[in-house]
């Protein structure tokens, strides 16, 4: 079955960003890279500092 995960990054700048992924190691490293054009883009380098493993897309969402 496949895991989803939601997370919580701060930002350089202090605020936080939430999101969800089904890879959350490539979507950190997606985020420090500036691969995302968007919020996190303009505020690196972030950190994880929360996540939660779910089955469920909608659950996570």
């Amino acid at each position: 079955m496949k895991s989803y995960y939601v997370y919580i990054l701060k930002c350089n700048d202090g605020s936080y960003y939430t999101g969800v992924t089904s890879n959350l190691e490539k979507r950190i490293l997606g985020h420090n890279s500036g691969t995302f054009d968007g919020y996190t883009s303009t505020r690196l380098p972030v950190e994880l500092v929360y996540s939660n493993e779910l089955q469920d897309m909608n659950e996570a969402i």
